[in-house]
Parts: structure tokens; sequence; C-alpha cells
């Protein structure tokens, strides 16, 4: 009965344990994350990014942040683990272990005398014919008694003082930490610890099991239906336009669970009205194209037409209902939009290269959607054709003939900044965003003031702007490790520094984004392309935010790519801890290898664009010279020879649809004119290019765009 009382016992701890086990870990890694979070958080501090709220920490805000379904799982977690630690405790209290020298009140190695007159004091007390009650008579019989004669007993006490009991060294027990009713429950002990046994030993885990297979089967890492992935990746295109990534991208299953309402109707045909210049319908039939569109499933209908009031801030006409569906799509864009950015730049050909065309407009479309700007904004600034090709913009500043380099766009990223003061401020020779970023401080207050009409705290939210907007510069190296030259088929290793400067002196910062109503990390995307061929040889995501992380893994690259070299121990520690001091400075390393392609001159191009922000992306120049394979052995597999590739009847839909890539051409897109003139600038050596670190939100080698 004792063991039984005592295994029963035990069972509160038994669950503390297992609840510890994962709880405790799980807690520490939450606590990090948070804090790591927190320290990552530099956001803008401009009125119009205060009044969003998004940064805003009150109370109300804090409580709905805190109560997700995970955190209150946590927090119940803990107070159930809270509550067996005290009953543990309490119960431990009540655990009484058989010591006769303590039963009787004795120090250990009391004489016969001191235990007989201790025994007759408490006989006195306990005695059932002294003491009446039921609690009394049980302590003396299975307690003074018990102790009394364990230490009257020559044997007995020597066994006590030996192994610790009256009756001898005992053998090894072994109990079950189960509650007493689950082992003694009228007889039938056997079926119950068996039905708990397969309970908690095999079903709760299966369903566990099951449950989190069926969910990483759905879903990939990044939390995106593989569904998402197959329509993205059969839809993408190497002649997809820009302007019509928005139809691939609202195609994903993610979206298709959004609920459709049929209160939601009218509010959506309102909408549709407001919006129906920016959806790519032909205007000779619009009545049929207007059918058209309202034929398609309704899911799609309505994601495309919230994204549009994202873009054209039309939400007056959104329901409550509606509200919650849009800010459900724009929560999914930031990961839905990496995905596909991804499907872009995935190894398509035989040669293992993407797409650019469609790399950048998913790139346009991620910072139209954040900016909260339309990709069919007009121009209104003239400008030098010659410039044109050479600036990021979203399709805005496209359409027109003329305006400048960048559009419209990058200035009604600035608050207070609207179409009509763009107007005034070109009448003032102001026509490029680049003029404006590079006008002395004084001067620019002066212009704001006198042109615009600007008050000093509006001129002071559009300074902390533009101290916010990142400048990019990068080095870029192309080689085969270890030989002189790049010869067909070698494994050609790709290294470069991208460097991230801002006025206010950060480096990892949260984007001004004031309509965006979710906080959004600026990501970069490093391409090394070929325009001329529309092929993306390589790739890479760019984050600034983490600098352990990428310490770590430019150290691990360095070492890695030195150790093969056969360096020594004292070279490597010294590249390593440069490379170090780079990251810490707002360095970021990209490096990675390729297979050299067939004999020939390459005039490459190396893009570093931004997620967040418009007219900040970063494009230099690169000629890489193959030559024939002079060397002994091949450091690659063969190379493909020349001549049409046909890959599931993607590259017969490339030559049907050649046609249209005159559609529209994106801002990094270059002529054979451009090309020339380009190379006349400075021609770099064979596989090197370096940026000098201009100022780019709108220099030379920044990002423009064509007529559509």
């Amino acid at each position: 009965m004792a063991a039984s009382e005592e295994n029963s016992a035990l069972f509160p701890i038994f669950i503390l344990t297992i609840m510890a086990l994962p709880l405790v870990p799980y807690t520490i890694m939450k606590l990090c994350r948070a804090a790591s979070r927190k320290t990552k958080s530099i956001h803008c501090q401009c009125s119009e990014c205060t009044r969003s709220g998004k940064y805003r920490r009150s109370i109300f805000k804090r409580i709905s942040n805190f109560s997700t379904c995970s955190n209150l799982t946590l927090v119940l977690l803990w107070v159930v683990m809270i509550i067996l630690v005290y009953y543990i405790k309490h119960i431990s209290q009540e655990i009484q272990i058989f010591e006769p020298f303590s039963i009787l009140g004795l120090e250990s190695g009391a004489s016969d005398s001191e235990i007989k007159k201790a025994y007759r004091r408490l006989s006195i007390q306990y005695h059932p014919d002294k003491n009446p009650d039921p609690e009394a008579h049980k302590y003396f019989v299975e307690f003074i008694s018990k102790a009394y004669q364990a230490l009257t007993d020559p044997i007995s006490r020597e066994n006590y003082e030996k192994y610790g009991h009256p009756d001898g060294r005992q053998g090894f027990q072994m109990g079950i930490a189960l509650p007493q009713f689950l082992l003694n429950f009228d007889g039938a002990t056997g079926g119950i610890l068996l039905l708990w046994i397969v309970g908690v030993c095999i079903l709760l885990p299966l369903v566990i099991a099951v449950v989190y297979l069926s969910k990483s089967a759905k879903y990939t890492g990044n939390y995106v239906m593989h569904q998402t992935l197959s329509t993205y990746y059969y839809f993408m295109k190497p002649s997809l336009a820009p302007s019509k990534v928005m139809d691939v991208f609202v195609k994903a299953a993610e979206y298709m669970e959004i609920p459709v309402r049929r209160i939601d109707n009218e509010p959506l045909q309102k909408l549709f009205m407001l919006v129906r210049s920016e959806l790519n319908l032909d205007l000779k039939n619009i009545k049929q194209e207007q059918a058209k569109f309202w034929k398609q499933h309704p899911s799609l209908v309505k994601t495309e037409l919230l994204i549009q009031a994202q873009l054209t801030r039309e939400l007056a006409t959104l329901s409550p209902t509606l509200l919650g569906d849009f800010r459900r799509v724009l929560e999914l864009s930031p990961r839905l939009l990496e995905e596909l950015m991804k499907m872009a730049v995935i190894p398509r050909t035989s040669q293992g290269h993407g797409w650019l065309r469609p790399a950048i407009g998913v790139v346009e479309l991620s910072q139209c959607i954040i900016q909260d700007l339309l990709q069919t904004l007009p121009t209104l600034l003239p400008l030098e054709p010659s410039l044109q090709d050479w600036y990021a913009v979203p399709l805005s500043a496209k359409k027109a003939a003329g305006g400048s380099p960048e559009g419209i766009a990058p200035f009604l990223q600035l608050p207070h900044f609207s179409e009509t003061v763009i107007k005034k401020i070109a009448r003032k020779k102001v026509r490029t965003f680049q003029d404006l970023s590079d006008m002395p401080l004084l001067e620019r207050a002066e212009l704001l003031t006198q042109t615009a009409g600007f008050s000093s705290a509006e001129i002071q939210d559009i300074e902390m702007v533009l101290e916010m907007m990142p400048s990019i510069t990068m080095e870029v190296t192309c080689e085969t490790e270890g030989e002189e030259g790049i010869q067909e088929g070698d494994i050609v290793t790709v290294q470069a520094w991208v460097m991230l400067k801002r006025t206010n002196g950060l480096i990892g910062a949260l984007p001004h984004a004031p309509y965006f109503p979710f906080h959004k990390e600026e990501n970069f995307w490093f391409l090394l392309a070929d325009p001329v061929s529309n092929n993306v040889w390589f790739s890479q995501k760019i984050s600034f935010m983490d600098e352990a992380a990428a310490i770590a893994a430019a150290s691990k690259a360095i070492e890695d790519t030195m150790e093969g070299s056969g360096a020594s121990v004292k070279e490597m520690g010294a590249a390593v801890r440069e490379a170090v001091d780079k990251v810490k400075a707002g360095s970021r390393l990209v490096m990675g290898k390729l297979q050299a392609p067939a004999e020939g001159n390459y005039n490459l191009s190396c893009f570093c664009l931004c997620d967040s922000w418009i007219g900040c992306d970063k494009k230099i120049n690169l000629k890489v010279k193959v030559m024939k394979r002079t060397r002994a052995g091949t450091r690659g597999g063969p190379v493909a020879e020349e001549g049409p590739i046909l890959e599931d009847g993607i590259e017969e839909e490339e030559e049907d649809e050649e046609g249209d890539y005159d559609d529209y051409e994106s801002e990094y897109s270059e002529d054979d004119a451009d090309e020339r003139k380009t190379n006349k600038k400075g021609a770099v050596a064979n596989g090197k290019a370096h940026d000098k670190g201009i100022e780019n939100r709108s220099s030379s080698e920044s990002s423009g765009t064509d007529e559509e």
C-alpha cells in the first residue's frame, strides 16, 4: 500500500518532467526571438509612419500582439507547471519517510532507556486507550509501535543502522508513476493500465505526427503552399512582362482560400469601377473585357481588386469584411512575392539559367505594394530618351514620352509629396529624384518651403525619409580558382561584396512604408544576368538585418575558399577578420559557383534590387571572356552545345512569344547602342567590376523604364 501511495505521489513529478522537457527550450527560443526582433525594429520616425499606428506600442496593441494562439497556449502550460510544482511541494511535506529516531523524537544513537521513555510519553499521547481519535490510533500503530519495535530488537536495530531498514538490505523495487485510481479500480488494474499506455504512448504521438505531417505536406518551409509553388512554376514564362506579373501573383492557393461572400459583391463592383483603368483591360472592347474579368474565379477577382485598392489607395469603398480580407492579402504578399521571385530565377534552361524579365517584374510589383504606388502612374517630367533605360521605376513613368529618369514614383515615396508638388519643383529645374537628394540641406529646405509650401515639420519628415533611403555599391569578381582566365566548362566562382549606406548611419532598418499595415524588412536580390539573352546566371537573396548570421556566413565562405586554395592558417585568419570588419561596416558577402558557358565574350550585368524602396536599385556591367579549353581535363560537366533547346516545351513557347518581348521593356533592358556606349565609358577587367560608390538612388546606373 505504501509503495502504491509513493508511486501515485510520483505521478505529478512525471508529468512535470514531460512538460518541462519541450516547454523550457521552446520558451527560451521564443524569448530570444522576441529580443532579437525588438532590437531589429529600427523604423522611420516621420509623422506619416507614426500616424499609421503599426509601430505604436499601446497597451491594447501589445495585448492583441501577445494574444496569439501559441502565446496563450504557452502561458497556459506554464500555469499548469506552476500548479504542479506547488502540488508536489505540498505532497512532499505530507509523505513521511520511516525514520524511527525521528518518529520517537530522539537523536540517532539514543540509549535503550531513552527509547523506552520516549515510547511511554508518546503512548500516553497517542494510545487508543488514552486518545479515541482514529488518526491518533493509526499513527500509533503504523509509526510509533513499529519505530519502538525496530529500535528495541537488537537485530532490527543493527539492520536499520547498517542498511537503513529494520528488515535489512532491501531489493531493487520498481514502480509506475501513475495515479492510484488507475492501478486499483475495482480489480480492473490491467485493463485500465493498458488503456492508459495505449492512449498516451501510442495514440497521442500518432495524432500529433499525423497533424504535423499533414501540415508539412501542405506547406513549405516558408509557410507557402506547395500548390502555390506549382502554380507559379507553371505560369512563369520567360517573356512575362512586369505588367502581367500581377496575373500570376494572384493565383496563389492561399488567396483561393479567401472566403467569397454575397455581401461583398456591391462594394467590389464599386471598387472595380474605381480601379478599372489599372486592370490591363482592352478599352476598345471594354464590355467584353469586363465580362471576361468577372467570369474568373471569385477569389481571383477579389484578390486582384484588393491589391489594386492598395496600389490606388482606394480603401474608402471597402466594407468591414473586405477590410479583413484586404489585410490578409497584404499579410501574405511578402512571402508569396519571395517565392514568385524564386520561381523566376530558378534554373530552367540546360545551362542552369533563370529568367531576368519576370524577376524584375516581381521586384517592381513588390516595390509598388510596399510603397502603395501604382504600376501605371503617368510620367509628368521630361527626360532625355538616352537615359530612360537606366532607372528602376514601376511601369508608372514608362508610358509617357519624357519625364524624369526614374519617373515620379520615388518622389511619391516621400511624405506629403503629391503630383502637384512634383510639378512645382520641376519648374525650378529639379527634374529627377537625384537632383532633390543631392541638394544641400538648406537649399532643399528653402525650395520645399517657398515652392511647395511645406512647413518645417513636413520638411523634417521628408529629411527623415531621405536619410533612411539606402545607397548600394558593389564589387564583383568572377574567376576560376587557382587558374588564370576562364575556360569553357570551368567552375567559376562568383564573389560580390554588396555595401549599404544611409545618411543617418544605420545599416539594418525597416523601410518607410506608412500605407503597408505590417512590418516589412528590407530584402535585396543580387542577380548576375545577361540582359540580351534574358538569362539569370546566378541569384541570391541579401538581408542587412541580421549581422550575426551575415558574419557567420561570410566567415565560413572565406574559410572554405581559402582552405581549398591551400592558404595558411595565418592568412585564413587575416582574411576572416577582414571579412568580419566589412560585414560590421555594412557589407554583405555574396558567393556562389556556376559553370562557364561556351567560348565567347559575355557582357553581363550585376543587379542589386530592393523589394521595398523604389529607385534604390543598383546595376553595374561586367565583361566576362570565356576562352576555348586548353587545360587537360574539365572542371565541370560537358559544355552544352549550341542550338535550340527543348525543355518541356518552354523554349518552343519562348520562340512563339518572342514578339511579346516588345510589349514592355524593363528599366534594366539594354539595346546594342546602349551596351556599346557603356563599354566605351570604361571596360573592366575580365570577370571584375568595381562600383565607386556613387549615390545611386537615381544615378546613371540606377533603374529606369521604357514606354510600354
